[in-house]
């Protein structure tokens, strides 16, 4: 009997891959929601017809019921104790009903998830959308593959030795996740809402606190602050100048810096009565620099930002590519030691034949190589290396660069050390000392191939022991005590190491969140600078509750759900007891926030004196103010309240026109782009939605999750709603309605309302409206269109018609369908034409939608 396994992967890239190492190339493909890719073999010692296909990431996350939802209503304390529930990530993607699509019928599940804590993760939510349809069996149903390259040795190995997904480590994920959603959001929803609706030139869409990112911002701050408050000091050296056969020989007093001008001159004078420098003793030692250790995903990120110039999450996003082509193995990895057994030859013999390292590889597996004794092996995944060998045609810029130092990091790392001869001599003058150091190379070594770790200086001249330099000069050098730099991101890599804030993977990611938040800027030499937001922000809480931006706290948290990985402790217990903590800082600051906020006033303007007057208010009919400033916004400086409007849009008055159900001048909302549409909204309704099941708004101005424009209204008698101005249902989303975009004149339109997909109407139009009459095909509305003199389609030169833009045989090729599917063409009940009516008026009846996705007869 033939059983069938079905096998996810985390991308689609990396479920062809292995499928085609299983399969010898023996494989068909076809293509669901994601592609599955299909072969015949055995499992288990049992025929097997396999089917390998993907997730995108993560198929869950996590999130507050709809109840918490709303940050009107909802009191962030409450959001410690409310319930979460996880939804799909990506709903467009269909990625569950794909895995419960192919799950029918299955007797196995293997699971080919990247081998860390989130991909266990994965795991389990790849289980809960499969195990419920496949075949019921005893025994063992779900098998885990565990590798770290995607070569066809290390994937039929991992196939040979399949084990068992770690529950532990995918609780681990669903605490941190828990805590991070519980803890972040009530700190954002609060701070966001009590610093927005006072201040008008934040910059910042939300003010927000992260767990992890907020201690981030707090290394930025504290270097920010030592410069800040860093006062020079001056200083002096006494360097005498002296030489042998020509060269130079550069001297360091062995005093150091005196900080007493008069006291440093003295000792000028003494050294230069002296006149000769007496030379005291002269040593020569062999010393080595050793080869580095293997390579792990932080010492990656921070050689890419100091060397490279590439921001971190730019970095890692080329790894996991290159990882996910097959040429580097997985770039997620604690360790710096080789594991036990590991296979030297087969990744030195793949750069054997490189053009540009080739020659060094084939000497080193001539010579005999040796990997450095230092480093850690964590147990995850090896030291990061090449799998096969690639140049620079093959790769693009910045590939290329992040595969030519992984390349020459793991052949660095099993290189011979690199040799020197150190050199020192002493020197008296009237009593005082100076010392001189040089240095000659005697084996390259590991340098030879890492060219930038060489030993860098110069030989000293023949010096002996005893012998008398004459001084050239005696200078007495001033100087002043400098500041410490601002940190670099590779520097503020290796605090957030040190302090456990964050993982491997997650690091580039809270150093991309606070650059977002405009809470810091990336300079020249990639110098992290906080901005006054992100300034202001650490201050408070060092007022207020230094923990809060320290970095003792997470790494504590961090600690204890590294235990549950471990299974050493409860998941729920840990939550609890971390919850409770956070729910106390959260309430002391809420009774405290006082202090940050005489912070913010001191730093940014109150909103009263920021915007420009645009349109009056519903309630007291006086002016609101517009404020450009992110996030934008509307301010009633009578009724002190604030309205969120969409981000990145034009903002203009409407005509003047009001709302009919609160009295707001409406505005019109225009987007950005040849494409961008234009639609109205009234303030009030965007940001609080007053029919029910209408999503809240205020997301890009106050952090919800969308507003509600007119383009949504469901109001039945507003000429702006959705009611007046929809058409159909759009073809490209599962909930959109096309509406007709009122001033979208002389390229009149119709845009979805939930999606970018949007249709052009014939061109040459003089006016485009919506007739109160439907499709008796589709049920849509009709439209009544208007073409210019001369420029009319229409038999007779008619410059009005009226017909479905669904179902009419003669609107159909003349509209443009752009960012999406167009309709399909269904058998046509008849093929009817549009018949005449008064001036060239008909009615399309063309080709029938048999699927209607909305009636508008239902409101």
């Amino acid at each position: 009997m033939t059983v069938s396994v079905l096998m996810v992967a985390e991308k689609p890239s990396l479920a062809s891959s292995i499928a085609q190492h299983l399969s010898g190339g023996q494989m068909y493909s076809r293509r669901s929601f994601l592609e599955v890719h299909e072969y015949d073999g055995t499992f288990k010692g049992r025929n097997a017809h396999f089917k390998m296909t993907s997730v995108i990431g993560h198929v869950l996350s996590i999130d507050f019921p709809a109840k918490f939802q709303n940050w009107d209503t909802t009191d962030p304390s409450t959001l410690f104790d409310a319930p979460t529930l996880k939804n799909e990530s990506n709903p467009k993607a269909h990625v569950c009903q794909h895995l419960q699509s192919e799950a029918k019928g299955c007797d196995f599940l293997v699971l080919w998830l990247d081998c860390d804590r989130e991909g266990e993760n994965i795991c389990f939510e790849v289980m809960d959308n499969t195990l419920k349809w496949m075949h019921r069996a005893e025994g063992q149903q779900v098998y885990r593959a565990r590798f770290s390259a995607i070569t066809a040795p290390e994937i039929k190995a991992a196939m040979n030795k399949l084990g068992e997904p770690n529950r532990n480590e995918a609780l681990s994920v669903d605490a941190r996740q828990e805590l991070d959603l519980k803890v972040g959001v009530a700190f954002t929803r609060f701070q966001t809402r009590f610093f927005q609706g006072k201040y008008g030139n934040l910059d910042a869409s939300v003010v927000s606190y992260g767990p992890c990112q907020t201690p981030t911002l707090n290394f930025c701050v504290e270097r920010h602050q030592k410069i800040a408050s860093f006062q020079p000091e001056p200083f002096w050296v006494v360097r005498p100048h002296v030489s042998k056969g020509g060269q130079s020989i550069t001297l360091e007093w062995g005093r150091g810096r005196l900080f007493d001008m008069d006291i440093a001159q003295l000792f000028k004078r003494i050294v230069t009565d002296g006149q000769q420098l007496k030379v005291t003793s002269v040593t020569e030692k062999e010393e080595r620099r050793g080869r580095p250790h293997g390579l792990n995903t932080v010492e990656l990120l921070k050689t890419a930002s100091s060397a490279l110039n590439m921001g971190p999450a730019h970095a890692m996003q080329i790894a996991e590519r290159l990882y996910t082509s097959g040429y580097l193995s997985y770039p997620r990895t604690e360790s710096t030691a080789y594991p036990n057994g590991f296979d030297f030859n087969e990744v030195l013999a793949a750069q054997r034949r490189h053009p540009i390292w080739g020659e060094y590889t084939s000497a080193i597996m001539a010579n005999g190589f040796t990997a450095s004794k230092w480093g850690t092996d964590v147990g995850d995944h090896p030291p990061i290396t090449p799998v096969v060998m690639a140049t620079e045609a093959d790769l693009d810029t910045d590939s290329w660069r992040i595969y030519d130092y992984v390349t020459r990091h793991f052949l660095g790392s099993v290189s011979p050390d690199c040799v020197y001869r150190r050199m020192k001599a002493s020197f008296s003058c009237a009593g005082e000392t100076f010392t001189a150091t040089g240095m000659i190379p005697v084996r390259p070594g590991f340098t030879a191939v890492m060219p930038w770790r060489a030993m860098e200086g110069q030989a000293l001249p023949t010096l002996v022991e005893g012998e008398a330099l004459p001084l050239k000069e005696v200078e007495l050098h001033q100087g002043k005590t400098s500041a410490p730099d601002y940190l670099t991101e590779s520097e503020l890599i290796s605090q957030m190491e040190k302090y456990g804030i964050g993982t491997d993977a997650s690091i580039p990611v809270h150093i991309n969140n606070i650059c977002e938040r405009n809470y810091v800027s990336v300079q020249s030499g990639r110098r992290v600078v906080p901005t006054e937001l992100g300034i202001t922000l650490v201050r408070g809480y060092q007022l207020i509750d230094p923990e809060l931006c320290r970095p003792q706290v997470r790494s504590h948290v961090e600690v204890q759900i590294g235990m549950i990985a471990k299974g050493q402790a409860d998941k729920d217990a840990v939550v609890a007891h971390a919850l409770q903590q956070f729910r106390q800082k959260f309430l002391f600051f809420v009774a405290k926030v006082a202090r940050m906020d005489a912070l913010f006033e001191a730093s940014f303007s109150p909103l009263a004196s920021s915007g420009k007057p645009l349109s009056k208010c519903g309630k007291c009919k006086r002016y609101m103010k517009y404020i450009a400033q992110r996030p934008s916004r509307l301010y009633c400086p009578s009724c002190e309240e604030v309205y969120a409007v969409p981000q990145g849009a034009a903002i203009k008055l409407y005509k003047g026109l009001a709302c009919p159900l609160d009295g707001f001048e409406l505005l019109l909302c225009s987007l950005s782009g040849p494409d961008g549409m234009t639609y109205p909204l009234c303030p009030f309704c965007y940001s609080n939605p007053p029919f029910e099941g209408i999503q809240q708004g205020g997301s890009e101005g106050t952090g919800g999750k969308g507003g509600m424009p007119c383009t949504l209204c469901p109001h039945p008698t507003c000429k702006h709603s959705m009611i007046k101005q929809g058409v159909s249902s759009c073809p490209e989303c599962d909930n959109g309605t096309l509406v007709l975009d009122p001033v979208s004149a002389p390229k009149w339109r119709l845009d979805c309302n939930r999606c970018s997909f949007l249709i052009y109407l014939p061109s040459e139009l003089h006016n485009a409206k919506l007739s109160k009459e439907r499709c008796e095909d589709c049920d849509s509305k009709l439209l009544v269109l208007d073409w210019k003199k001369g420029k009319s389609p229409l038999a007779g030169d008619e410059t009005e018609y009226t017909g479905c833009v669904v179902c009419d045989e003669l609107l159909q090729p003349l509209c443009e369908v752009k960012h999406g599917r167009s309709y399909a063409k269904r058998p046509s009940r008849g093929g009817r034409r549009g018949r005449g009516r008064g001036r060239g008026r008909g009615r399309g009846r063309g080709r029938r939608t048999e699927d209607p996705r909305m009636s508008f007869r239902d409101f």
